[in-house]
């Protein structure tokens, strides 16, 4: 940054943001599966967790990419306010669409975007591609009598390896944000 002329401020100290609203996103969410996983095409969440937890096999040892798929109804945005999407805990790694639109890959903590120029008023698609580790379908893999999907030519995941958190974990939020 160049700055000509002279001042007397030596400093310049930005206001501190402050979160002056909060919304929870609740479900059911819909959660899609990359196809050829041994998931069923489709889901839905009452609420977050672990997909790793789940009953039915396919999703307890998907490995690839789920989409979970919400709704945000946008009432509107004031001036010096921007929108935040928090999406609390993610296993592993994050591709978030606003309305189609890529607006962010989130890979470490905070999983955390802004998505106020994405937003618009009215209803909103939220789309969060997550993907996971392999391990959980190599343990799927290494069950008895199991259709394999995967294939290894160093198999080190036995039956009762321990299963990894995957999917999206939360909670998410949308944050309200005012400078």
């Amino acid at each position: 940054i160049v700055f000509e002329g002279t001042t007397t401020h030596k400093t310049w100290v930005l206001p501190d943001a402050q979160i002056v609203k909060t919304h929870i996103m609740e479900g059911p969410w819909t959660v899609k599966f990359q196809a050829e996983r041994g998931a069923p095409s489709q889901i839905s969440l009452n609420s977050l967790r672990s997909l790793s937890t789940h009953e039915q096999d396919g999703v307890k040892y998907f490995s690839g990419v789920a989409t979970y798929v919400n709704k945000y109804e946008l009432s509107g945005i004031s001036r010096g306010e921007k929108i935040m999407l928090d999406l609390g805990e993610v296993k592993n790694l994050a591709e978030v669409l606003i309305n189609g639109v890529k607006v962010a890959t989130l890979w470490k903590k905070p999983f955390q975007v802004d998505i106020s120029q994405a937003l618009k008023i009215g209803k909103n698609s939220i789309e969060i591609n997550v993907i996971n580790s392999w391990v959980n379908r190599l343990v799927g893999d290494a069950q008895p009598g199991a259709k394999k999907i995967t294939f290894t030519s160093f198999p080190l995941i036995r039956p009762n390896t321990p299963m990894e958190e995957s999917g999206l974990l939360g909670p998410v939020k949308i944050e309200t944000w005012q400078e």
